[in-house]
């Protein structure tokens, strides 16, 4: 019954993902004609074609979203794995008073003026790729996660290497790191989930073209392709828009934004499992 159960749970997340990879490579007016099925009735890559008519912004894109990933992901996790290290210590005088600022900074926000006046105003990163980073750096959610993590390790490892005369940065890199690895992974992963599905910063700061992130991007193409549909009758263009493949564009976005992360993911399945089973915040 429960493999049951679990297998029917599989389908309701796989299935979706199929339909949509299938509506990509559909026709238009197969689409319309005879609805959303999981195998293309009508096989095309129109909709591919159109969205890569301007390769190059689109390649600039990927680029300047994998860029802020990887570097927006490993400072991320470092400043992470430091704040938590030092909260869990249990030797450090202001861990329950830095842990209870913590908590209650996930608790209140600051709001979107003054969030934007001090990105812009004061941190001067205005249509700077740090302007997609240095937002996301630290999460409350992910200290507190790999503080519960860091709780469960065994303190006496770290005092047998105090007395061989390791110190606190030798301590952390060379076995607190290590022995994190699962925790790492699984946040890590969710930031970088976070990094690379981004658009709302970039609409918020970044007016450079050459510095659009990919969700951005494709954010502004479904908008436009949104709008050709609606207004067929006031757009002049040198093209039949009830040819243009709208629903199928729409879906071939989402394959774009979405391949590279379905790809990377199966890669760290293991550590991502561990870290879930083990890395619940600890009291």
């Amino acid at each position: 019954m429960i493999n049951v159960f679990f297998c029917l749970l599989s389908l309701a997340f796989i299935v979706p993902l199929v339909l949509v990879i299938s509506i990509s490579l559909t026709d238009e007016k197969s689409l319309l004609l005879n609805g959303y099925h999981l195998f293309p009735k009508v096989f095309s890559l129109q909709a591919y074609k159109i969205i890569l008519q301007a390769p190059d912004a689109l390649l600039n894109a990927y680029g300047i979203t994998i860029l802020v990933t990887v570097i927006g992901t490993f400072i991320g996790l470092l400043l992470t794995s430091l704040t938590a290290y030092t909260i869990s210590r249990r030797d450090y005088r202001y861990r329950r008073i830095m842990t209870l600022y913590v908590f209650f900074t996930s608790l209140f926000s600051g709001g979107l003026v003054p969030f934007y006046i001090l990105v812009t105003q004061y941190l001067h990163l205005k249509d700077s790729m740090w302007a997609l980073i240095v937002p996301y750096l630290l999460s409350p959610f992910y200290i507190l996660v790999m503080k519960g993590f860091m709780d469960k390790l065994p303190l006496e490892i770290f005092e047998s290497a105090k007395i061989d005369g390791s110190n606190e940065w030798r301590i952390f890199f060379t076995m607190v790191l290590p022995l994190s690895l699962p925790a790492l992974v699984t946040i890590g992963l969710f930031i970088s989930f976070q990094y690379w599905n981004d658009w709302w910063l970039g609409l918020l700061f970044i007016d450079n073209q050459k510095l659009i992130p990919l969700q951005l991007m494709l954010y502004r193409v479904m908008n436009t392709i949104e709008y050709l549909s609606n207004n067929i009758a006031m757009v002049n263009v040198d093209f039949n828009l009830a040819d243009f493949p709208s629903l199928s564009a729409r879906m071939a976005m989402a394959v774009l934004a979405a391949g590279p992360m379905m790809i990377v993911f199966p890669m760290f399945q293991r550590f991502f499992i561990s870290g879930l089973t083990v890395g619940s915040i600890k009291g």
